[in-house]
């Protein structure tokens, strides 16, 4: 008889209708490599000696049980916290001690677990400030609608509505963000995220108190992203339905420590990682 095992795959995920087949990276997606990380905070060691590489165009879950290190990992990546020693490049860049605007302008995007809408602005406008870093006009030209400002700002317009659609938000958009469903609401966290034309997305437990319908919609969403647009996902998530569903590759992290890693498969009987989250199995009698 086989021990226990983490939940696996509940039934396949595939993007939305008109999405292309699956996809090669897109170009200039380089890997994120993550090399000896070790993090701590008055004394108190977060992450030690923590390393991985994202693939290019693939999902990368990290796990864990709670107080794992994942969120202080996820943190490093986005340049919110520094590392004490260790690595993290991706590509060519060094990412350890860029603030996080530094970490976005080469192309690294985030979503957060705490939703930060603008309830009273509408969702083309929340995804319009996606792109704010991509805007060669500023305000007042726009403001004043100088004619480069507005052809800028109908080019910028006209890709929110693509992302939208892309993501399912289509018919959603002038309507108030804050008012929309809370599976929609982290939909268009995303496709703010997506809006920065991202190179590597981090996803910060994306399904994170949705219905199993909102779950199942997002999943295709985060699939399509890898699928349709070849875009690399590091992927932070509690649900592992999900993450054994999505992920190319999953990291294990457990008291700060890398304690597993490999495919889905791998990783889904791997004793370690099955005592981390299970504890120690009885002994028969």
């Amino acid at each position: 008889m086989t021990g226990p095992s983490i939940p696996g795959p509940s039934g396949p995920v595939r993007p939305g209708p008109g999405l292309p087949a699956p996809a090669a990276p897109a170009p200039g997606v380089p890997p994120l490599t993550v090399s000896d990380v070790t993090v701590r905070f008055a004394g108190l060691t977060a992450l030690d000696g923590v390393s991985f590489t994202v693939e290019p165009g693939s999902v990368h879950a990290v796990i864990g049980p709670n107080g794992a290190g994942k969120s202080t990992c996820f943190n490093v990546l986005s340049g919110v916290y520094r590392a004490a020693s260790g690595s993290v490049r991706f590509g060519d860049a060094e990412l350890t001690g860029l603030a996080p605007h530094a970490v976005a302008a080469l192309g690294i995007a985030r979503t957060f677990q705490n939703l930060a809408l603008p309830p009273h602005t509408t969702v083309a406008d929340s995804l319009l400030l996606g792109r704010h870093r991509l805007m060669r006009s500023g305000f007042l030209a726009t403001g004043l609608r100088l004619p480069a400002a507005t052809r800028e700002d109908r080019r910028h317009r006209e890709r929110v509505r693509e992302i939208a659609a892309f993501v399912g938000l289509e018919a959603d958009l002038a309507a108030p963000a804050g008012s929309l469903p809370y599976g929609k609401q982290k939909l268009v966290e995303l496709a703010r995220a997506l809006c920065m034309e991202p190179r590597l997305l981090l996803l910060d437990e994306p399904v994170a108190g949705m219905t199993a319908d909102e779950r199942r919609r997002t999943a295709a969403v985060v699939a399509g992203v890898r699928d349709g647009l070849g875009i690399s996902i590091v992927l932070v998530e509690h649900d592992m339905g999900v993450v054994m569903r999505l992920a190319d590759a999953v990291t294990v992290l457990d008291f700060g420590r890398r304690i597993g890693g490999g495919t889905p498969a791998q990783v889904q009987n791997d004793p370690a990682v099955v005592r981390a989250y299970l504890g120690e199995e009885e002994p028969a009698a």
